[in-house]
């Protein structure tokens, strides 16, 4: 690497710093990306492929921002699922985009209100197609689950694979000029003369401006750890099953989420696999993203036993492949973008396990950020708003973190078999909101 110099410095070579560097090019920019393993390795190449917009999210959208922000954030997260699709065609990336809508479903009388409250946030904005209710008869003609009960669909979302759309871009950022340095771990970032320097093992880059890009791994970082927390996902993938498919009649490529707060998510792929993930990973301590984070044998079994209870008819099928990978989790349960104090140093992390559509609405912004530019991407009311709440240090954070989601395992797993949690296991859960940390959209 030596000395590189470049208009804006981005760390960070998941879909935020991509599509960062990708808007930066097209604005004429000089960028140097760095990334300390290989560009779309982490938790942007391994996730379950939902491309969605925040419509989930419109009640504590309103709550926080009014109607009027939330309606023209919401609008913009749903133009940047179509502006993906549309991206992948133009430039010949088959990451095999399918636009086919969301399912979020009750899967017991504990959940049957999943998705209500964002149907009436849709209406009440004037957009009532964007968030539909649906009976139960309505969710089983699309998935006939022996669980499922009613839901709402959201038809803006689609699935992707999500390794192909992060290598094509990838690809097509190396092709446009990007300077790129992988394996390039950063050791120090610096505000200096203005501008930033950042230090590697084999150089250094100075820049006008840097873009953090580090997801999970912002954790890590004195400035910025405060603002969220590390928890774990698995995901199972099932052989072929396409006679499965057509029994269930899951036929129509919807991605699907049931109602609990350690959520499932299931898609099919385009090879007739099931693709089934739990949120119910354990926590990270601190900034660490590696070990059962990145792959626990035991969670891994865990999901496949909740793969089984969906979908009995599995129980003779295999498991070919499984993995797992860190989530940024923001107290807020809503993204965060902004920039450091006194330097010109931009973030955006805390997706919370919901980053590959908005992850492209961030990179618009922070490349505005970073060009100095005032627009429509900068004056969205997520720039600058904060995490609504501070995580506190450790070992404070892992433990109550651990307690409370052993509590949610617990509820939930009761709840699901049609009874009441008891008392102090309701307590514990309900603990996070009393400090105004959101667990659930």
């Amino acid at each position: 690497m030596g000395r590189t110099r470049a208009d804006v410095v981005v760390i960070g070579g998941g879909y935020t710093g991509m599509w960062t560097a990708w808007h930066l090019l097209a604005g004429g920019a000089r960028v140097a990306l760095l990334e300390a393993g290989v560009c779309g390795h982490g938790p942007s190449g391994r996730n379950g492929g939902f491309c969605e917009s925040m419509w989930m999210a419109a009640p504590t959208l309103r709550q926080r921002f009014g109607d009027r922000p939330a309606r023209e954030l919401l609008e913009a997260s749903s133009e940047t699922v179509a502006t993906i699709g549309a991206w992948c065609d133009e430039h010949g990336v088959d990451a095999w985009f399918d636009q086919s809508g969301y399912l979020c479903v009750s899967t017991a009388p504990a959940f049957d209100e999943v998705g209500a409250r964002a149907a009436k946030a849709a209406a009440a904005l004037g957009a009532p197609d964007r968030v539909v209710e649906l009976s139960a008869g309505e969710v089983r003609a699309r998935c006939a689950s022996p669980v499922f009960r009613r839901g709402v669909l959201i038809p803006d979302f689609a699935t992707l694979q999500p390794a192909r759309l992060a290598l094509g871009l990838r690809s097509r950022l190396v092709d446009g000029g990007a300077l790129l340095f992988e394996g390039s771990r950063v050791r120090a970032l610096r505000a200096r003369d203005g501008g930033a320097v950042v230090e590697t093992e084999s150089g250094d880059v100075r820049a006008g401006s840097a873009v953090l890009a580090v997801g999970p791994a912002a954790r890590g970082l004195r400035a910025l750890r405060t603002r969220l927390s590390v928890a774990s996902s698995h995901i199972v993938l099932t052989e072929p099953v396409p006679d499965v498919l057509a029994e269930l009649g899951w036929t129509g490529g919807e991605c699907i989420t049931d109602g609990r707060t350690l959520i499932h998510y299931l898609r099919t792929t385009r090879d007739g696999r099931i693709a089934f993930g739990w949120g119910g990973g354990r926590l990270a301590y601190g900034g660490r993203v590696n070990g059962r984070v990145e792959l626990d044998a035991e969670i891994v079994g865990e999901v496949r036993r909740h793969l089984l209870r969906m979908f009995p008819a599995l129980a003779s099928r295999r498991i070919t492949h499984a993995w797992g990978g860190p989530i940024d989790v923001s107290p807020s349960h809503i993204p965060q973008i902004g920039t450091l104090p006194g330097a010109p140093v931009h973030f955006a992390f805390g997706y919370t396990g919901n980053g590959v559509g908005p992850s492209h609405l961030a990179g618009r912004t922070l490349a505005s950020l970073a060009l100095d530019r005032r627009d429509e991407w900068t004056r969205l009311p997520i720039v600058d708003c904060g995490p609504g709440a501070l995580v506190p240090p450790e070992p404070l954070a892992w433990l109550g973190g651990s307690l409370v989601r052993s509590a949610l395992v617990r509820r939930e797993g009761v709840e699901e078999q049609g009874r009441r949690a008891d008392p102090l296991t309701r307590a514990i859960c309900a603990a996070p909101r009393a400090f105004g940390i959101h667990l659930a959209r």
